[in-house]
């Protein structure tokens, strides 16, 4: 995957559907082929087949953003419980205020 993949949480997802973005968030429930993440605000993944996740552990998600706002995962790794939530939507914020640091344009 060479696309650019911005970083990005629940209240940025309007921004960016039919495009490729990157979401950490905290796994709040597991059914069958989808999930529920907290990112800021809930958020609808609809997980592949390799995807094993667990309840209270953080994942950090390349996903397409579908038209209902939810995300199609096309790659995920678990992060494990250990992440600062904080500092997350900091990095998501500062890549959206210095966009040309991050970003081609």
């Amino acid at each position: 995957m060479n696309d650019q993949t911005p970083r990005v949480n629940a209240p940025l997802l309007e921004r960016f559907v039919n495009q490729t973005v990157r979401l950490v968030g905290k796994v709040i429930s597991l059914r069958g082929e989808t999930a529920t993440l907290d990112a800021s605000g809930q958020v609808l993944v609809h997980l592949n087949s390799g995807t094993h996740w667990s309840v209270g552990h953080a994942v950090e998600v390349i996903a397409k953003v579908q038209q209902d706002l939810s995300l199609r995962v096309l790659t995920s790794i678990d992060l494990g419980t250990d992440v600062d939530f904080n500092a997350v939507d900091a990095v998501v914020d500062a890549t959206h205020r210095y966009k040309e640091i991050f970003y081609d344009s």
